[in-house]
């Protein structure tokens, strides 16, 4: 079983050690204990919204990137051949289309 708190741990250091930031840089800017947001990082304390907004901001990085790649690697876990933000649907359902000429939806 895949647990949200790890993969959001996961892409928080990731990031961080990304942009070549210590965890204490990275706390003191957020205003977090170095400790709990250490435990975030190793999956072991779930982070608030607040505490996620703070620490994206704190790394210069919109929260909205930050979990797109949690769901990116959530569906690589669960199985799924492409992360849900790249899929492009093949077809149109039905309901949508019903009224139309089929020459204008073939």
């Amino acid at each position: 079983m895949v647990l949200m708190r790890q993969e959001i741990g996961d892409v928080l250091r990731d990031f961080r050690q990304q942009k070549g930031r210590t965890l204490r840089q990275v706390a003191g800017e957020a205003s977090v204990a170095l400790g709990y947001l250490s435990e975030v990082e190793r999956g072991q304390k779930e982070a608030s919204s607040e505490i996620l907004a703070a620490v994206a901001d704190a790394l210069d990085t919109p929260l909205s990137v930050i979990m797109g790649e949690v769901s990116e690697r959530l569906a690589v876990v669960e199985g799924l051949a492409l992360p849900m933000g790249n899929r492009v649907p093949d077809t149109v359902p039905a309901e949508l289309v019903s009224g139309y000429s089929p020459q204008l939806v073939s």
